[in-house]
């Protein structure tokens, strides 16, 4: 099962989700994230890439193992990993090295992850240090970066007379209208079912080009207004759902399906991340059709005449705090970020600074986009996971993105308008009560 933090499948995040099998709950720390102690002994490796579980991931810890003799790496794949993992935190049995769950609030990280280094030392070496860190401290590290935008089939875009992004929101939606006048495709899938691929609309903070936006994000108490940055991404949602550009009917989507769709010209765009790209080219090949119709497209619109996309770092991969062997987790972890090339062989960002593009993403930034990694909240950090759990507004998720979905489409009662004026009001509820 591949789906969303499978970018190397949710893929890259998943597949290194290291964990499991490891005595007693979240003891103690040694404060050196596992670097000292002698590297022996086994660990295991929880991975939601159950793909790559009997295949690519043992031809990796074999050569792990070649390098430090009397080491064994075990991989079990989990399918529903948030779910099953989350509840592997309670019980305080969750493995040696596994990815963070999304479930974890940056203030919690301490409690379950052993430190791995200052977030000043590490961000020397590594991208997106930033994105699991809390305090000064880093957590976790991730096992390659995406980028977020549209995949799309461009051979379908073509034939509606357009070979270029579009750069505004109209556009887009203007775009995506002439496909449905001029082909036989959905212009837009939604992937509402599995419901995941509907949170990459909260992605896209980037566009704006303001690196202090997740500061500023939490101190807004007001984010579904007018030239906002969840007005503009929502707002694009809803409109193409209520002009008649999806699926025809959302309940029945269906994510593996998707993407011989998308890869045969039956779909023509997707919100995902980088990740998607090598997996829609990978279905094309399968049936029959063009690999290179598919490409990554930026979000549609522009700050200063520049199109922006945040890149981030998928799962990042962690030192468990109930680990018994936290030496030999550690140098595991250290040695697939930096050795194992497998954010390359995924065609994903390196975790490492000054490693190379993947080509597929060296094309993206080709279009005329700035990529941009966002530095995580300072002066309100926490704050926003905070307002998210009092509001009940699952950013992040997918819950209110689908009833924003119903209300697009008819299917429940609203407009835009009252929509976004009701997730302004439970949004600045909460903000008065956290910000305080």
């Amino acid at each position: 099962m591949t789906t969303r933090r499978h970018w190397l499948g949710l893929g890259l995040a998943t597949t290194l989700a290291l964990a499991a099998g490891c005595t007693g709950g979240a003891g103690g720390s040694d404060d050196d994230g596992g670097a000292g102690g002698e590297v022996t002994g086994e660990i295991t490796v929880l991975t939601n890439r159950t793909d790559l579980a009997e295949t690519a991931l043992p031809a990796y810890a074999k050569e792990f193992e070649a390098k430090y003799p009397g080491t064994k790496v075990r991989f079990e794949a989990v399918t529903n990993y948030e779910g099953d993992v989350t509840a592997q935190l309670s019980s305080g049995d969750y493995g040696d090295v596994l990815l963070i769950p999304n479930t974890v609030a940056v203030d919690q990280l301490g409690q379950f992850f052993e430190p791995l280094g200052s977030t000043e030392e590490l961000k020397a070496k590594y991208r997106f240090v930033d994105e699991k860190a809390f305090d000064g401290q880093v957590y976790g590290l991730s096992i390659g970066g995406v980028a977020n935008g549209f995949v799309v089939n461009k051979r379908i875009w073509q034939q509606a007379g357009i070979t270029a992004p579009p750069s505004t929101p109209e556009a887009f939606l203007a775009g995506l209208t002439k496909i449905k006048q001029s082909t036989g495709a959905v212009p837009f899938y939604t992937n509402y079912k599995d419901g995941w691929p509907l949170g990459f609309f909260n992605s896209q903070r980037a566009i704006l080009a303001d690196p202090a936006i997740n500061d500023k994000f939490p101190a807004d108490p007001a984010p579904w207004q007018p030239g906002k940055i969840e007005y503009i991404t929502d707002g694009l949602l809803f409109d193409i759902v209520h002009n008649g550009l999806i699926e025809k009917d959302p309940l029945t989507t269906n994510w593996e399906g998707s993407k011989p769709m998308i890869a045969t010209g039956k779909v023509a765009t997707m919100l995902l991340g980088s990740w998607a790209v090598p997996q829609m080219k990978a279905a094309a090949t399968a049936a029959g059709a063009d690999p290179d119709d598919i490409a990554f497209w930026p979000f549609p619109y522009q700050t200063g005449g520049t199109f922006h996309a945040r890149i981030e770092g998928d799962y990042k991969a962690a030192v468990s705090r109930s680990s018994g062997n936290k030496a030999t987790a550690r140098a595991w972890l250290d040695w697939f970020v930096n050795e194992s090339g497998f954010a390359g062989d995924q065609e994903a960002i390196p975790p490492a600074v000054g490693q190379p593009l993947p080509a597929g993403l060296q094309a993206f930034q080709d279009t005329g986009v700035e990529l941009v990694e966002l530095p995580a909240a300072t002066t309100n950090a926490g704050k926003e996971d905070e307002i998210i759990k009092e509001s009940e507004i699952d950013l992040a998720g997918h819950i209110y993105r689908q009833k924003l979905v119903d209300i697009a489409r008819g299917a429940a009662k609203g407009t835009k308008d009252s929509y976004f004026a009701d997730l302004n009001k439970r949004w600045g509820d909460a903000h008065s009560r956290v910000m305080r």
